[in-house]
């Protein structure tokens, strides 16, 4: 088995994408997207953490965190998260995806096991990672447009001035290449 290596520092930025189990289609449905925004509620208020942007798509999310100075744990906070779902909307809704070894495990069906995280280097590599988690739900086929996009930060940054409600990263000359 793989020995894997996480970067420690202090007040980290990092990058994530959290794939659900087989890609099944979790959060295609709005009270699968609400039960994960409450997850991320109850694991905020006990492990903090700063949620820069966000995006959740019927089978994976992406999201940027901004860590606290003392604490770059976010294993423990994906942990909290995945674990906080399973519990509440497994009560509910059945998983069937429990193998043999996910059952030794006592995992259930929901999320794969592992998550890519990604280090944001400067404010260039935040501005590509913003712009691609943004225009995922275009990319994938789910929305003509960012704004289109309910389960997204896009419209916090739209609010606030970063984005204009129109936005398209393919309209500016300095664009990113988001194809395959």
């Amino acid at each position: 088995m793989p020995n894997y290596k996480r970067l420690k520092g202090k007040g980290l930025t990092v990058f994530f994408t959290v794939v659900t189990y087989k890609r099944r289609p979790l959060f295609q449905e709005d009270n699968a997207s609400e039960c994960l925004r409450r997850c991320f509620d109850v694991t905020r208020s006990k492990y903090p953490f700063i949620q820069d942007a966000i995006c959740v798509l019927p089978d994976h999310i992406h999201t940027i965190w901004t860590l606290p100075e003392d604490d770059n744990n976010y294993s423990l906070r994906w942990a909290s998260i995945k674990s906080g779902f399973t519990r509440a909307y497994g009560k509910e809704h059945d998983d069937g995806y429990i193998n043999r070894s996910r059952k030794d495990r006592r995992e259930r069906g929901f999320w794969q096991r592992r998550f890519w995280e990604h280090v944001i280097r400067d404010e260039e590599d935040l501005t590509r990672h913003l712009e691609y988690i943004h225009y995922n739900p275009v990319k994938h086929g789910l929305a003509n447009a960012p704004a289109e996009w309910k389960w997204s930060s896009f419209h916090e940054y739209v609010k606030n001035g970063y984005y204009l409600m129109n936005w398209n990263p393919y309209t500016r000359e300095d664009a990113h290449d988001y194809g395959e």
